[in-house]
């Protein structure tokens, strides 16, 4: 197949492009190639360049998804923008980047029936559950709601029943979840989730919507502080720098490793199902941050002090980990790395590079400025 990859150039899509390129299929990857996600980097990968064709362009302009999609029979759309935090207030940026984006995408597709696209596969994220499934022994399966502010300057971190109001536990979250996104970036992928079935539907494209967990690995970028943890924890640790934990610690993320995560996206876009599909992408794991920090730490010798702080942030979750049996049963998904085996090549590669502060320096500040980011 000819297939078109928008935001190619990133962390996941360049590895999606080399395993793409190797099963024999040709490869076009649209990017614009955003500073925040780049850095000082304008171009693909040495082994990328002559082998994909590259259309440098940004999926807020139509006219860029007109010149690039005739040819392509399958879409993998990975362009978004992915902060959590930084969607609290440069709102109108992401809903640019993620909706009309995407939109734009579905408007040609529409107005052109002769289009030749046969399938269309978007990432979408974990984030659209907000808080995710939980058990509550009065109550059974349940979802919590958001979790207030107060609550947490209280100290009061985990979520409880929203039946009851007792306690619960968190348990793996299945696709059939309810939306509770906790975040704008949230919000976002639910709505680009819900066009891309919901077109799939109406024009006829097998469609596949996959909820990445927290993708992770070498070649993520270490100088983006949207990223996540582990690129900041890593760099904060080779500096010795203090590792200051939100919340209590206790906090925990299903990190999926960026192996698994292409797999999974190759299979889908292997896939002669019809009809269109939601299928989380995970690891079978989860880690608290309190653990995450504390092995970044002792890999890099020990020379941060690492302590829990009770700040927290707004549109952050309690808990995360995704139930897999339906990947499983749709694709044959197993991950296939474990958190610690992941977690050990990634900081191998990491302690290659410089450590970069700066960045997760001025997104906290960002935060604090707009009353995002509470102190514990």
């Amino acid at each position: 197949m000819n297939i078109l990859i928008t935001g190619g150039a990133g962390f996941i899509g360049t590895r999606l492009s080399r395993l793409l390129l190797q099963q024999g299929h040709s490869v076009t990857i649209l990017d614009n190639f955003s500073p925040q996600i780049h850095s000082d980097s304008n171009d693909l990968p040495a082994d990328l360049g002559s082998a994909v064709k590259l259309i440098r362009g940004d999926v807020r302009d139509a006219q860029v998804w007109e010149n690039a999609l005739p040819g392509h029979q399958t879409i993998v759309h990975l362009a978004a923008e992915t902060g959590t935090g930084q969607s609290m207030y440069e709102v109108s940026r992401y809903e640019q980047v993620n909706l009309a984006g995407t939109a734009n995408l579905y408007q040609l597709l529409a107005a052109n029936p002769s289009h030749g696209v046969q399938k269309v596969v978007v990432a979408s994220s974990r984030a659209i559950y907000g808080e995710g499934a939980y058990h509550c022994p009065a109550d059974g399966l349940v979802y919590p709601r958001s979790r207030s502010a107060a609550d947490k300057r209280a100290g009061n971190f985990d979520p409880l029943c929203p039946i009851c109001a007792g306690p619960c536990k968190t348990v793996p979250t299945p696709e059939s979840a309810p939306f509770q996104p906790a975040s704008f970036y949230g919000l976002t992928k639910q709505v680009q989730e819900q066009m891309t079935l919901l077109f799939g539907e109406v024009l006829g494209i097998p469609s596949f919507a996959l909820r990445y967990q927290n993708v992770y690995g070498p070649g993520q970028s270490l100088k983006n502080p949207y990223t996540g943890i582990l690129a900041i924890f890593s760099n904060l640790a080779r500096t010795g720098g203090d590792i200051n934990v939100f919340e209590d610690g206790l906090e925990s993320r299903d990190f999926v490793y960026i192996d698994d995560v292409v797999r999974a996206t190759a299979t889908c876009v292997n896939s002669s199902s019809e009809g269109t599909h939601v299928l989380n992408v995970g690891s079978n794991e989860r880690t608290s941050v309190m653990e995450v920090a504390n092995a970044v730490n002792q890999f890099f010798g020990g020379k941060s002090k690492v302590a829990v702080n009770g700040a927290f942030r707004e549109g952050d979750i309690r808990h995360g980990m995704a139930d897999l049996t339906h990947a499983e049963k749709m694709i044959g998904y197993k991950p296939e790395w474990k958190f610690a085996d992941g977690l050990h090549k990634f900081l191998e590669w990491a302690g290659g590079s410089e450590p970069e502060l700066a960045g997760y320096e001025r997104s906290l500040s960002e935060m604090k400025k707009r009353g995002l980011l509470h102190a514990g």
